[in-house]
């Protein structure tokens, strides 16, 4: 799970990276990020019913992205939203592992 100040929870969070982050996209998944300067890296996922009718199989699909991200050393001062594809349900924990680490070395977000 991740803490707390971690996580977007406010609609306004999500509108604020909405509006100005910028996208990226991967085979199954596509990020937005929003660069917010000096506050702790924070993560949302929206996974919609398109996904899966199933809000077990969605819940799943969320704790296996969750578990990555918790992970991986992320830099300072980054609202970032991971938005799913229905692709996703084909591809095992491995495959979006390497996914999710494309987009961010990508995005240029990661301590390395």
């Amino acid at each position: 799970m991740l803490k707390k100040e971690n996580r977007l929870t406010k609609k306004k969070d999500f509108d604020e990276v909405y509006k100005k982050g910028r996208g990226l996209k991967a085979d199954s998944l596509f990020l937005k990020i929003f660069d917010n300067q000096g506050n702790p890296t924070k993560f949302g996922i929206v996974i919609s019913k398109k996904v899966s009718k199933k809000a077990v199989t969605r819940n799943k699909i969320k704790r296996v992205i969750r578990e990555i991200i918790k992970n991986i050393d992320f830099k300072e001062g980054f609202k970032i939203i991971i938005i799913v594809y229905p692709s996703i349900k084909e591809k095992g924990f491995n495959e979006i592992k390497e996914e999710i680490n494309y987009l961010f070395k990508k995005a240029k977000c990661l301590n390395l």
